[in-house]
């Protein structure tokens, strides 16, 4: 019996101890696999990416990293030939443009969303919107006008192949601004219709004309633009006023950089509380006591403004209010944001003699009109002098390089 016990107790002493190697060689095992999976992990995530076509990523040698430490601290050989403000200008503007274009795609996806009608332009952005243009210049017409928009085609306005030329070697789009009628598919709508079929230069609105709709009418003139042409700067200018293309052009390449300008002759006027007269304001108790003057704003004979600031009011046109004068809630819907307003005199130049005199002295103006007219009195008849004695002439359009 007791050999019996010994006999056991030596049989599970040996399977314990052959349990005890078992487990110890699977710990060991276990240990080994685990230490291989934390170097194989750690050198993953420790590793420079290499060079990759799709990310952009590429590994960084030590010259290059002492390059950049350079460049951090200021030492780079040229480091101080890049003006700081040329860098800021250049971010400020890159950012607003995504900035801008996140606005829009949202506005477009809400639109879309809330079974909102898009606008028809939009199509037509499609197909233009491949194309960079320098400037869209609009020229703001009415039903009563066909007089003045036949004198601007004669004059500084190019027409047919000319204007195809405009197009697509300057990078100017100009055309005559119009909406519809109260009653839509009158007789004046049919009219300017047949205008369109003959010349090929209206831009049409989704607006109601009228003189007190003006405003309304600049909302929509900068909406429809911006969605069919991708340009730097958009112009209003009113066809009773006499416009050097050229002259236009090189004075906007030079503020190219700036994210938001607001380019004019700047004025400050007296807000007119007395009914009955001319540009009466009905809501001149916003601005204070009577005899009060307005912000600053750019005279509504012609003004330029950049592309993110008229993105900015084809975005926000359902909440921008409307003063009874045009020039004045341009200016009213720039005031909260950081805008830079550029005051150019050549912009408001009178007709001749004036004119006349600073293009012989070089300084040839942008824009020509008369103050006493709000634009060139009798501009129908007038037009052709002023074009004569103040224009820059037409190899100054074809030779320009903006």
């Amino acid at each position: 019996m007791e050999g019996m016990n010994r006999m056991y107790l030596k049989s599970k002493v040996a399977d314990s101890q052959s349990r005890s190697v078992v487990s110890r060689r699977w710990t060991f095992l276990f240990c080994l696999c685990s230490f291989l999976a934390g170097i194989l992990f750690t050198s993953r995530m420790w590793a420079v990416p290499e060079v990759s076509e799709n990310k952009g990523l590429t590994r960084m040698n030590s010259a290059e990293g002492d390059k950049l430490k350079l460049v951090a601290e200021g030492c780079e050989p040229g480091y101080y030939n890049v003006q700081p403000q040329m860098i800021r200008r250049t971010l400020d503007k890159t950012i607003s443009n995504l900035e801008m274009e996140l606005a829009a795609a949202r506005a477009t996806q809400e639109s879309i969303l809330n079974g909102s009608p898009i606008s028809g332009n939009l199509k037509v952005s499609q197909s233009t919107r491949k194309r960079k243009y320098l400037m869209v210049i609009g020229i703001n017409t009415a039903f009563s006008s066909r007089k003045r928009r036949d004198s601007v085609r004669a004059t500084w306005m190019p027409q047919g192949e000319k204007r195809k030329r405009l197009e697509e070697e300057k990078g100017i789009i100009v055309r005559f601004v119009i909406g519809h009628s109260a009653t839509s598919g009158g007789i004046l709508d049919r009219a300017v219709e047949a205008e369109d079929r003959k010349h090929g230069d209206l831009l049409r609105l989704d607006h109601v004309e009228g003189y007190l709709e003006l405003s309304a009418k600049t909302k929509s003139y900068f909406a429809t633009a911006v969605a069919s042409w991708d340009a730097d700067f958009y112009i209003k200018v009113d066809d009773d006023v006499h416009v050097n293309i050229a002259t236009l052009g090189a004075t906007l390449v030079r503020h190219r950089s700036k994210p938001r300008v607001y380019i004019g002759c700047m004025k400050s006027g007296p807000v007119l509380a007395q009914k009955g007269v001319r540009y009466h304001e009905p809501e001149h108790w916003k601005f204070g006591e009577e005899g009060n003057k307005y912000f600053r704003h750019a005279t509504g004979q012609l003004y330029a403004i950049s592309k993110d600031l008229a993105t900015y009011i084809s975005i926000n046109q359902h909440v921008l209010h409307k003063y009874a004068n045009e020039d004045v809630s341009l200016g009213a819907w720039f005031l909260g944001l950081d805008v830079e307003h550029i005051d150019d005199r050549r912009l408001c130049c009178g007709t001749p003699p004036d004119c006349e005199w600073k293009a012989q002295a070089g300084n040839i103006c942008v824009a020509s009109f008369d103050w006493s007219c709000s634009g060139i009195c009798k501009s129908a008849e007038r037009i052709r002098e002023v074009h004569q004695r103040c224009g820059e002439g037409e190899n100054a359009l074809w030779s320009a390089v903006f």
